[in-house]
């Protein structure tokens, strides 16, 4: 439930706060433009990023193994490209960080222990 309030009530805020100062201290028109050219900077990255994941997930496909890592990857550029569907700084930020090789290398080992613990609690539902 707090991830909902989170969700829907604190990020949209913090949002339209942080576009509004930025519009109040470099101008409409420059805001505007930054918004427009973080979404362009990050579907480029998306795409190039997601076709990357995908290219590994074949290879590994082909070679019999487990798309495990290239799987995670497609899921964080996954949810990169939809930060940076919405409008804002601070979610474009988040968006084209998780769209980073680097970075999604430093956030993989903390999703596999999560991935892990709902495993381990029976929380986490697999499919056969």
């Amino acid at each position: 439930m707090k991830w909902l309030f989170l969700l829907f009530i604190v990020v949209p805020t913090t949002e339209l706060a942080v576009l509004l100062y930025a519009g109040s201290h470099i101008g409409m028109f420059e805001t505007i433009l930054l918004i427009l050219l973080t979404a362009a900077a990050g579907s480029y990255l998306a795409k190039r990023e997601g076709l990357r994941a995908w290219q590994e997930i074949r290879k590994q496909a082909a070679e019999g193994y487990p798309p495990g890592n290239a799987a995670l990857d497609g899921l964080f550029i996954l949810a990169g490209g939809l930060m940076l569907l919405f409008p804002g700084f601070i979610t474009d930020a988040i968006g084209l960080f998780l769209l980073m090789p680097a970075v999604r290398k430093k956030l993989k080992p903390f999703l596999y222990r999560q991935i892990r613990k709902k495993m381990k609690n029976g929380s986490m539902v697999i499919i056969r």
